[in-house]
């Protein structure tokens, strides 16, 4: 993808400045990565959960962010999507491309599912809402990491919609912070959001407002 070489290459060239005007050279930079690489992580790298707590701890942790949370089972996921868009009254929705690939099986019948092609932030806040699939999701932190692949597209479309309906894979959910960044070292240039549960704030007061960072609403169908 053009767009995030570009980003990437971009990251890179703000960290190259960051180094020269800290007065490190090429062979220095080197030699920082490398101690840095050698740095003792004595903290919990790998889950000890079985299959079931783990997917329980995921779920806790959702709905304690104030997600909502259905399981189902391999080819469910149209019916559940029916199901959750029509309580929620959701109609028209932004998808990203290759969505149905994701999913392994074919949107339900009965909504406006619209493929984000590249759309403004003005058309993407036109939509009810988003549905998409996921990358990865850790169980320790309540924590859904989308990345700009198939099914699961640009960043705009998940943050500018108040709803986002978000498919989870039951073998996509892992227990540590640590194991989630190990499954997408190699897509690490792409673009990465990590979701834990509805954007929510607090001011000085400690005031709780919703949607100020994306979405108000969310919910996940957790596939088992």
């Amino acid at each position: 993808m053009a767009s995030e070489a570009v980003v990437a290459g971009a990251r890179e060239e703000v960290l190259h400045r960051i180094r020269v005007a800290l007065g490190f050279s090429t062979d220095d930079a080197a030699v920082v990565g490398a101690e840095y690489a050698a740095v003792a992580r004595e903290y919990k790298r790998a889950g000890t959960l079985g299959r079931g707590p783990l997917l329980e701890k995921l779920e806790e942790r959702l709905r304690d962010y104030d997600a909502s949370v259905i399981r189902v089972k391999a080819g469910g996921v149209a019916a559940a999507i029916a199901t959750i868009l029509g309580e929620r009254g959701k109609r028209r929705l932004v998808v990203p491309q290759g969505l149905a690939e994701a999913l392994g099986e074919p949107l339900p019948a009965g909504f406006e599912f619209v493929v984000d092609e590249g759309m403004t932030t003005s058309e993407i806040d036109t939509f009810e809402g988003v549905l998409t699939a996921s990358t990865v999701a850790i169980a320790e932190t309540g924590t859904i990491v989308l990345q700009n692949v198939p099914g699961q597209g640009r960043r705009a479309p998940t943050l500018v919609p108040d709803y986002h309906l978000c498919v989870v894979r039951a073998a996509d959910v892992v227990e540590t912070v640590p194991e989630a960044m190990d499954r997408i070292a190699r897509t690490a240039t792409l673009a990465t959001t990590f979701v834990s549960g509805p954007s929510a704030t607090a001011d000085i007061e400690m005031t709780r407002i919703k949607g100020v960072h994306g979405p108000r609403f969310l919910d996940v169908i957790l596939v088992e």
